[in-house]
């Protein structure tokens, strides 16, 4: 045997196994080549929660609606589970799936089209637009929904998002239902500019033509829902609920340090703290929330079936006036 210039250790000649490799701790029982067992074991077979790292078999996570029993995190919930927990089996009813994004300005940033980039996040996200609409059964009652997808562009609100959030409030108005915003978003779509900004007092008018059928707007804030879109729907409804420590505000905290220069205080803009200051009604946990709307839609007459509310046509109170009005001129 003999030693490497550095004099540290033996030199590997093909003659046995260096000092080295003698004393180096092996694993006991690995198992190598095909009874490798690892191999076997699925990368998602747990969930680590973000705020108490406790792990979670992944099947007990599904059953639990992704929250975590350790420390009750919710999790985000993609649009098609939310509206898996939402509706009764089999019963929802997608409107509007054939309307996709448009690129109004003809966006490009390095030298790649915004219409580009939203195919490329629809294919990997799988859904077509930021937002999904259509009715469903709530524990038996008739529903329009509206939900959005964080997975989408951070599920911000461009021409389109705004049109099937219209459509369905017409689809509401004429089919007697009550609507069920579920929002979860980043804001206006910067890509389509003025556009996405005008899609803020869009939905707020057709809430209106809600409100004036007597129809009620069940708004739910998920973590997280900033900007434009708290700023117009999600906020103009007759409830406003909210998921447990969801972020919920127009600008993020770290924006309004810098503008105000001030600490803002702990918990700021999250759920609980919204409460305490009157800007919703309640903080309802993921177990509860089917429960809950069950019984807000109860306390709201007339949707339990499904029928329009009972009212006089506008035009025929207009003609009304204008006759009475001319036979007292008379």
């Amino acid at each position: 045997m003999h030693f490497d210039i550095a004099g540290t250790r033996p030199a590997q000649d093909g003659s046995g196994t260096s000092m080295r490799e003698l004393f180096r701790r092996q694993p006991k029982f690995t198992p190598t080549g095909e009874d490798d067992l690892r191999s076997l074991v699925p990368d998602d077979l747990w969930v680590k929660c973000p705020k108490c790292s406790e792990l979670v078999y992944t099947k007990e996570h599904m059953r639990s609606l992704r929250v975590c029993q350790r420390c009750g995190y919710h999790f985000r919930l993609a649009a098609s589970e939310r509206i898996e927990m939402l509706a009764d089996d089999g019963s929802f009813v997608e409107w509007d799936a054939e309307v996709t994004t448009s690129d109004p300005l003809g966006f490009v940033v390095d030298d790649e089209a915004y219409l580009v980039k939203a195919q490329k996040t629809a294919t990997r996200s799988g859904v077509g637009e930021a937002l999904i609409s259509g009715q469903l059964k709530l524990d038996g009652k008739p529903v329009a929904v509206v939900v959005t997808d964080f997975s989408f562009m951070g599920a911000s609100m461009g021409s389109v998002y705004g049109e099937k959030l219209a459509r369905a409030c017409e689809r509401a108005v004429e089919d007697g239902l009550p609507l069920l915003t579920v929002s979860a978003s980043g804001g206006a779509r910067m890509q389509e500019g003025l556009f996405s900004l005008m899609q803020m007092a869009k939905t707020t008018a057709a809430l209106t033509r809600l409100g004036d059928a007597r129809l009620p707007h069940i708004s739910l804030l998920t973590d997280p829902c900033y900007g434009g879109v708290t700023a117009s729907y999600a906020t103009v409804a007759d409830v406003i609920l909210a998921e447990p420590e969801a972020l919920i505000g127009f600008a993020g905290p770290r924006v309004i340090e810098q503008i105000t220069r001030q600490k803002l205080p702990p918990g700021f803009q999250t759920a609980e703290f919204l409460l305490e200051h009157g800007m919703i009604d309640q903080v309802t946990p993921r177990h509860s929330l089917i429960k809950t709307l069950s019984a807000l839609l109860e306390l709201y007459g007339g949707v339990r079936t499904g029928r329009r509310p009972r009212r006089r046509r506008i035009d025929a109170v207009e003609s009304e006036v204008v006759a009475n009005g001319a036979t007292d001129g008379e």
